[in-house]
């Protein structure tokens, strides 16, 4: 796998969650009965971060959860054939029920992950809505889902793969990069 281009660095990525956060308010008239859910791994860091910008922004610290989503993949029983599932925890410290739920992940790709992160959150309560925030939107659905909330929207082909790297996950500075596969 080649680099082929650095998309976002810190400050883009900064200013993309900055406005994202300003989007989410906006759309649902302030935070009341909102709770963040950062789909893991790198969902999380950046629901994290987007609940801090809405404290600064409004003062509200808004309830936030981690989903795992490893067992409701559709591709589930090929990643158990190759040893590869890791179950981690989810914890939503509220209950969901009658809430907005903003889910939060890294790239928006076919879609897959967001259907099983609707499914786990359908299985934990039922939401008035759930609503998403994607850092970047790749393109190439496979599912009718599109993002609500997007910090960059990055056309790309087939044979290349988007690479985020965030501080809290990977131990260096952030970054948005396009690989050649």
């Amino acid at each position: 796998m080649k680099k082929k281009t650095e998309i976002l660095d810190q400050q883009a990525i900064n200013r993309a969650l900055t406005r994202v956060a300003h989007e989410i308010l906006e759309k649902n008239k302030g935070g009341e009965d909102l709770v963040i859910v950062g789909i893991k791994t790198r969902g999380v860091p950046l629901a994290i971060r987007i609940q801090e910008k809405v404290q600064q922004i409004e003062g509200l610290s808004l309830p936030i959860g981690e989903l795992d989503i490893t067992l409701y993949r559709d591709d589930l029983e090929k990643a158990v054939e190759s040893n590869e599932p890791e179950i981690k925890a989810t914890d939503i410290p509220v209950d969901i029920t009658g809430k907005k739920i903003i889910l939060v992940d890294d790239v928006l790709y076919t879609g897959r992950t967001v259907r099983a992160a609707m499914d786990a959150v359908m299985d934990l309560g039922r939401p008035s809505q759930i609503q998403l925030a994607v850092l970047v939107d790749r393109g190439h659905r496979e599912l009718p889902i599109r993002a609500d909330y997007v910090g960059k929207n990055i056309p790309t082909s087939e044979h290349e793969i988007i690479v985020v790297q965030l501080e809290e996950v990977d131990q260096q500075l952030d970054l948005v990069s396009i690989y050649e596969k």
